[in-house]
């Protein structure tokens, strides 16, 4: 192995993302990082289908479905979305992706994924309560459902969605909706 390829190893093994090579929607590759951010070793996530990291079918379909059509015409793909942890965990994250081959954007594309901290600006505008409404607000569960799962009042899961639609600069649910799919902030000054 030539000098240059063994860089190209060592900084794709100890990229400080969790980093994953998809064919298909199939895992064919994962870094050192994936194991901390994801929970599964390289190892164990290699063959896997993409869907074990998604929270349920409908985001795997939805976010999918999005990125596909967006690396078509994008080089680079960035959005945020939830993700899950092999302890059934369910985390906010930035996910970037690129297409090897902008015509058939699943054949080979490379993923990263980040945790989005509180701590970040910007980034961690939601509350970790919001970010639990959040998730069932894009599977299309209304205030009533929510509040059944997660076992309040519908009136607390209003008063969320209505921080929610403040802080992301939107006029109404289907906007804020819109807005946790496609990752767009647009916080007010």
């Amino acid at each position: 192995m030539s000098q240059t390829q063994d860089l190209e190893k060592l900084a794709f093994w100890n990229a400080p993302d969790a980093t994953l090579v998809l064919e298909s929607r199939v895992i064919v590759a994962a870094n050192l990082q994936a194991e901390a951010v994801f929970g599964w070793s390289p190892h164990d996530l290699i063959g896997q289908s993409i869907r074990i990291l998604y929270p349920n079918l409908t985001d795997y379909t939805v976010i999918g479905a999005r990125a596909r059509k967006a690396m078509t015409k994008t080089k680079i793909y960035r959005d945020m979305r939830f993700m899950r942890r092999k302890n059934d965990q369910i985390v906010w994250m930035e996910g970037c992706g690129r297409a090897l081959d902008q015509e058939d954007p699943e054949r080979c594309s490379i993923w990263t994924y980040r945790p989005i901290s509180e701590e970040r600006p910007n980034e961690g505008i939601l509350t970790l309560a919001e970010k639990r409404v959040a998730r069932y607000l894009i599977s299309g569960l209304t205030s009533k459902e929510i509040a059944q799962n997660i076992g309040c009042s519908h009136r607390t899961i209003e008063v969320h969605r209505a921080n929610m639609i403040r802080k992301f600069n939107v006029r109404n649910s289907f906007e804020l909706v819109h807005h946790l799919l496609t990752g767009e902030l647009s916080l007010r000054g």
